[in-house]
C-alpha cells in the first residue's frame, strides 16, 4: 500500500483491519489507534466496519442522501493530522477555539471536516489544486476568527 496515495480499496482495507484488530484485542499501530477512536465516535458505522465482505466495494451516492462512512472517517483522520502538525498554519488555534465553543471534540472535528469537504469539492469542481487559503478562510469563518 502506498503510504501517501492509497487506492480506495487499500484505504478501506486499512480501516477494516484496524477495526478487526481492535475487536480481537490485538496490538494496533498509532495510526490504527486513531482510526479506531474515530470509528468508535461513529456507532452508526460499526455495522459497515464489521462487514468488510459486504461493504468493501459499496458505492455511495451523496446526491441520493448517502453518506460514505469511509470518506467520513478518512476526513476525520485528515483533520486530526492537520491539527497535530498545525498545517495549514493556524488550524490548531482554530480547532482549539471550536473545541472551546462546542465543549465537544467530535463537534469541533465536524466543523473542520465541513470546511475541508467544501474545499475538496471546490477543487474537484474547478479541476484545480486544493486551495489552502480558501480552506483557512472557511475555517476562520466557522470559528468566528474573522
Amino acid at each position: 500500500m502506498s503510504l501517501y496515495n492509497p487506492t480506495r480499496d487499500q484505504a478501506r482495507q486499512f480501516l477494516f483491519d484496524a477495526w478487526s484488530k481492535f475487536k480481537q484485542h490485538l496490538s494496533l499501530t498509532d495510526l490504527e489507534k486513531i482510526a479506531v477512536e474515530v470509528i468508535q465516535m461513529h456507532p452508526e458505522y460499526h455495522l459497515v466496519f464489521d462487514s468488510p465482505e459486504r461493504f468493501m466495494h459499496q458505492q455511495y451516492f451523496p446526491e441520493m442522501g448517502e453518506t460514505n462512512p469511509f470518506l467520513h472517517i478518512t476526513l476525520h483522520l485528515s483533520v486530526i493530522e492537520q491539527i497535530s502538525i498545525n498545517q495549514p498554519i493556524g488550524i490548531t488555534q482554530i480547532y482549539d477555539k471550536l473545541h472551546q465553543q462546542h465543549n465537544d471534540t467530535h463537534l469541533a472535528y465536524h466543523d473542520l471536516i465541513d470546511c475541508l469537504a467544501e474545499t475538496i469539492w471546490q477543487s474537484q469542481r474547478n479541476n484545480q489544486a486544493l486551495d489552502s487559503e480558501h480552506y483557512l478562510s472557511l475555517l476562520k469563518q466557522r470559528s468566528g476568527l474573522i
